[in-house]
């Protein structure tokens, strides 16, 4: 039995975001390079199966604390026969899928990328009429625009766009991401420009270039006020600072040139965090959270000003955050940087007083569920109010009532590992600390946190 004084203490779990990058970039090098306290999980798993078909090589480090890998020699290699192309199977990972597309794109032969049905709705043509212009070339087995496809590799020809590639990033990030993690392979000079509507997700776009400098691979970031002014180049490094981005205000200009093979440390995971500290505000005793950086690019690092504006106590140090529990207060948030958020603050909100509105999130609905109408259910069914909204959630704070679990509810996962984690958070708040005997599927939590019940036990 914890005492309200008495911090529970968990460490974060490796960075799923940069496990995939720093993967990547290790199996682009020639040479070897180590991965130290990559994440172990069926997404990363996903990753290191795809990257080892195109002819990189892995195995565990003797501490079995991440992977040795082998890079590639000569980039991604698939088959010469369109018959009997290399299978990639991502599973249900869409960083996988958007990521390793655009840099399979950038090596030679015959590639097929498929995975899970869920997978096989979720969209990808902005990515694919990218790698179009550059020279790949991608046919569709079933929904245009959507896995499972194939993609026939020739090397990335800037020169076939001018050099200059306009990309938008309404639905995703990670085609950005990809296209960066790529361009390293072109053929030539090229420029990835932002387009669209609207930017999401930016800071994910933060740590794809953090793993191409740790990588040693170079580029300049030019931003500038609006469409109609100059470009300006921003000093070394001086892209770290920036927290968002607007379409036709920014572009990366990526030379070609080798990865460098090293060795490299993943830092904790502030997505996969996210419901330890909130438990720390909606539970019994304070929750200590070690392993995380509080200068990390991540852009789930702003679960902080999240709990801070919502009235809870927070201690943070060099390399831990404690969360301790407090009467909350519900606010307004724009989620656009830091959707995976969403589905833990949405449970967050069931116990403030007032209501929480949560918008710019209107691409939530292609991640591996809808994550604006799975969550909105489950916490119907705990006697929440809650009103969807195309942007995004109203939830309606019980405030001293809290959510309440009746005796024989199951709550539905919905097939994802954030959604099930955030049910976790409620049925804390609720007096059910094991939650997964709740659950449809608890075990789907091994996309990205396979030990989560095991380090969520502790808080009971």
């Amino acid at each position: 039995m914890h005492t309200a004084n008495t911090a529970v203490t968990l460490t974060a779990p490796p960075s799923k975001s940069l496990s995939h990058r720093y993967l990547t970039g290790a199996a682009l090098a020639r040479g070897v390079s180590q991965v130290r306290h990559a994440l172990d999980s069926a997404d990363i798993a996903r990753t290191r199966a795809v990257l080892c078909a195109a002819g990189a090589r892995m195995r565990p480090l003797p501490d079995n604390d991440g992977w040795e890998v082998t890079g590639m020699d000569d980039g991604p290699r698939g088959s010469a026969d369109p018959a009997r192309p290399v299978s990639c199977d991502v599973g249900e990972s869409g960083t996988t899928c958007r990521l390793l597309t655009a840099v399979l794109a950038a090596g030679q032969g015959f590639f097929r990328i498929h995975g899970a049905q869920r997978m096989h709705e979720r969209p990808i043509g902005e990515l694919t009429s990218a790698l179009v212009r550059l020279g790949a070339g991608p046919s569709f087995e079933q929904t245009c625009g959507c896995p499972p496809l194939l993609l026939h590799a020739c090397g990335l020809e800037p020169a076939l766009c001018g050099g200059r590639l306009l990309l938008g990033m309404d639905d995703s990030s990670q085609y950005f991401s990809g296209l960066l993690l790529a361009a390293p392979l072109a053929l030539g000079r090229l420029s990835l420009e932002l387009a669209g509507s609207k930017v999401v997700s930016w800071p994910y776009v933060g740590l794809t270039l953090q793993c191409l400098t740790d990588f040693d691979i170079g580029f300049h970031v030019e931003t500038r006020p609006d469409a109609q002014q100059p470009w300006q180049t921003l000093p070394d490094d001086a892209w770290r600072s920036l927290t968002s981005a607007q379409p036709d205000c920014l572009r990366v200009l990526m030379q070609p040139g080798p990865y460098r093979a090293g060795i490299h440390t993943v830092e904790g995971d502030w997505s996969g965090a996210a419901c330890l500290l909130a438990a720390g505000a909606v539970g019994r005793s304070p929750v200590c959270v070690t392993g995380l950086r509080a200068d990390s690019l991540q852009g789930d690092r702003a679960l902080l000003a999240v709990l801070r504006n919502m009235d809870a106590r927070c201690l943070i140090t060099r390399d831990a955050v404690t969360v301790y529990p407090s009467p909350l207060r519900g606010i307004e948030i724009d989620m656009g940087d830091c959707p995976d958020l969403v589905p833990a603050v949405a449970a967050l909100a069931a116990f403030a007083h007032g209501d929480t509105r949560i918008r710019n999130v209107a691409h939530l609905k292609i991640k591996e569920s809808d994550r604006i109408s799975a969550p909105a259910a489950e916490m119907r069914k705990c006697g929440v109010e809650v009103e969807e909204f195309g942007d995004g959630l109203l939830v309606r704070g019980l405030g001293p009532a809290r959510p309440r679990l009746p005796e024989e509810t199951v709550l539905c996962a919905h097939n994802d590992h954030r959604i099930a984690m955030s049910l976790a958070l409620l049925g804390l708040g609720a007096g059910c600390a094991r939650m997964q005997t709740r659950l449809d599927d608890p075990a789907v939590v091994g996309k990205s946190f396979p030990e989560f019940w095991d380090v969520w036990s502790k808080l009971s």
